[in-house]
C-alpha cells in the first residue's frame, strides 16, 4: 500500500488522481496528521501496512519563510526526519519532493544532482536540511523539482492568466532562470519509480525539458498560448524587469536550471518539454 502525505497540495492532488487512475491501493492524509510530531506520526503509521510513502507536504511560501523560519524548518526538515524514522521502522520506501532552491544559482550550466548546494534563503536551507535528514534512510528517493504548475491550486500560470485578463500592464522578472514543471508530468515520474523495480535510490532532478527560461519568457509563452486558445482575451503590455525592481523578501538563485539526464536514464523515459506541458495544461483548462 502507498501512503500519500500532503494530499491537498498542488502536487498532492495530482498524485492522488494518478493513484486513483492506476487503481493502486493507497491512503492519503493532509493536516489531520501532524508529521512534525513524531508521536502523532508513529501512532498513526503503526496502524498502517504500507510499502511506500510519497511525501508532498512542504512549507513552500518562500518569502514568508524568511520571517517564519521555525515553521519552515519544522515542516521541511524536522517532519522529514520523522518520516525517515517511520519508513525505516516499516522497512518501506519513500519518495520525497525537494527543490531547485538548494542551489545558489552561480553556475552558468544546468545543475546536476551531485553539484554543490548552497541555498540563498530560509526555504532552500530548510529543504536541504530535509534532504540531509532523509539520506539517513537508504530506501529514499529525493526528487528536486522547480517552478511547479498544475490545475488544482493557484500557481504562476494561473496567476498570469488572471493578470492578462485584468491588467493593462504586467511586470515580470527576466533575470531568474530555470525550468517549469507540470504536476501531471511529475506524477508520471513518481508512478514510473513505483512500478519500475530496479531504480537506484538517491537524488534525482525532475522538471520539464527544453531550453532554460526566465519568468518573463515563461509569462510570454503563457500569453501566446492562452491567447490562441481564447483563455486570454485582452492585450496587456508585458514588461521585463530585473529582480532588483521587484519586491521579494527572500533571495532567489539567478540560475536554478536542472539537468534531468539521470532520471530519464533511470526510468527509460523522455520528459516532455515545458512548452508541450504548458500546451496540455492550457488545453485542459480551456475545456473546463
Amino acid at each position: 500500500m502507498i501512503w500519500l502525505i500532503g494530499k491537498n497540495g498542488l502536487l498532492g492532488q495530482e498524485v492522488e488522481n494518478m493513484l486513483k487512475q492506476e487503481k493502486l491501493p493507497y491512503t492519503a492524509t493532509g493536516r489531520e496528521i501532524d508529521i512534525t510530531d513524531i508521536n502523532n506520526l508513529q501512532n498513526f503509521s503503526d496502524g498502517l501496512d504500507f510499502d511506500w510513502i510519497i511525501n508532498c507536504a512542504a512549507y513552500t511560501a518562500v518569502d514568508n519563510a524568511e520571517k517564519d523560519c521555525d515553521n519552515a524548518f519544522r515542516l521541511n526538515h524536522h517532519a522529514v526526519a520523522n518520516l525517515a524514522q517511520t519508513t525505516k521502522k516499516k522497512d518501506a520506501k519513500i519518495i520525497h519532493i525537494s527543490t531547485d532552491y538548494v542551489f545558489d544559482g552561480k553556475k552558468n550550466d544546468r545543475y546536476a544532482e551531485d553539484d554543490f548546494t548552497a541555498p540563498l534563503n530560509i526555504y532552500g536551507k530548510s529543504k536541504l536540511a530535509g534532504e540531509e535528514a532523509l539520506t539517513e534512510w537508504e530506501k529514499s528517493f529525493i526528487l528536486r523539482t522547480s517552478w511547479l504548475f498544475g490545475h488544482n491550486k493557484n500557481n504562476f500560470v494561473k496567476t498570469m492568466i488572471n493578470l492578462f485578463n485584468t491588467r493593462e500592464q504586467i511586470k515580470v522578472i527576466n533575470d531568474q532562470f530555470g525550468l517549469p514543471t507540470y504536476t501531471k508530468d511529475l506524477a508520471k515520474i513518481i508512478k514510473r519509480i513505483i512500478y519500475k523495480k530496479n531504480v537506484d535510490f538517491g537524488i534525482y532532478h525532475c522538471c520539464n525539458s527544453g531550453e532554460k527560461i526566465s519568468w518573463f519568457d515563461f509569462a510570454t509563452e503563457i500569453y501566446l498560448q492562452a491567447k490562441e486558445l481564447g483563455i486570454v482575451t485582452k492585450n496587456p503590455q508585458v514588461i521585463p524587469i530585473p529582480t532588483s525592481e521587484y519586491n521579494q523578501i527572500a533571495l532567489r538563485p539567478h540560475n536554478s536550471c536542472m539537468a534531468t539526464n539521470k532520471i530519464q536514464k533511470a526510468l527509460d523515459f523522455s520528459i516532455p518539454s515545458w512548452k508541450n506541458a504548458l500546451k496540455r495544461f492550457l488545453e485542459t483548462e480551456a475545456a473546463k
